[in-house]
Parts: C-alpha cells; sequence; structure tokens
C-alpha cells in the first residue's frame, strides 16, 4: 500500500499474526489478559504501547482473538478510554512540534509543506472521528500557518 504523502510504497512495517486464531502456548486465561490491559492502562500506557508490552513481555501476539475484543474495546468497558483517540494526539503533537521548529527557523520552506500535509491529516482524521462521534462535533485543530507566512 502506498503512502498518502509519498511517492514510496512503504515496505518497513512489523507483521502481524498470520492466523488470527488464539495460540496454543499462551497460558494466561483471557480474564488475566484483561486485567493486565486495566493494569497497564492505569499506569499510563496508550493502547499501542499495551499491545506492544504484552507481545514483548507476555508473548501475547494479538488480544482480540484471545478475549474477543480489542485494547481499545476493554479500556471503553473499564472506562479508562482517553478523551482524543491515539492516533490523532500523535498527529498533533507532530504539528505542535513542526510549529516550534518553524517558529525558531523561519527560513525552513520545506518543513512548512510538512506541516501543511500533517494538518490535511488532522483534518481528515477529526472528520471521520466525528462522524463515528468518538470525538465532539465542536473540535476544532487551530492552525498556526497562517502566523508563518
Amino acid at each position: 500500500m502506498g503512502r498518502l504523502h509519498s511517492h514510496r510504497h512503504g515496505k518497513s512495517h512489523s507483521i502481524r499474526p498470520a492466523t488470527l486464531r488464539a495460540p496454543s502456548w499462551i497460558t494466561q486465561t483471557p480474564s488475566d489478559i484483561e486485567a493486565l490491559v486495566v493494569k497497564y492502562s492505569k499506569d499510563g500506557l496508550t493502547p499501542s504501547q499495551i499491545g506492544n508490552k504484552l507481545r514483548d513481555q507476555h508473548s501475547i501476539p494479538l488480544v482480540k482473538p484471545i478475549i474477543k475484543k480489542t485494547i481499545d474495546e476493554i479500556l471503553k468497558e473499564n472506562e479508562l478510554q482517553s478523551e482524543m483517540p491515539e492516533d490523532l494526539e500523535n498527529i498533533v503533537k507532530k504539528a505542535v512540534g513542526l510549529q516550534k521548529h518553524l517558529k525558531a527557523n523561519k527560513g525552513d520552506r520545506r518543513n512548512v509543506r510538512s506541516l501543511e500535509l500533517i494538518e490535511a491529516k488532522v483534518h481528515r482524521l477529526s472528520v471521520y472521528y466525528k462522524k463515528i462521534k468518538r470525538i465532539p462535533q465542536n473540535w476544532k485543530y487551530k492552525s498556526v500557518v497562517a502566523q508563518l507566512e
């Protein structure tokens, strides 16, 4: 699959398990895994960090085939879900960091374009999350591109 704002195809990434069945080597019960997810969330980890920790430290490749629920669904049931989705929050942080960089480096024209592309992703994701009612309808990303030019 091609990347959104580049001409490359992007083959470098981790590979998910081929089968969507629970592996035979897992010794934990679904309730134990669910308790681990809740514990790690209370420790302040994001859903993707929880998944990585379960994979690396507990040999659980995917939570969904075992529990029949995703990590986000478990967090929602236990009322531990963050107010902003993790992917949207990460892109907004990236945009804010790039805005700080551009304030310090006014001649960096290439990254002005990068900021525009990142903000386009923010707006596209926010439209989706508003449609599925994951974020409030009045949520708006405040842009400072106009201040840079």
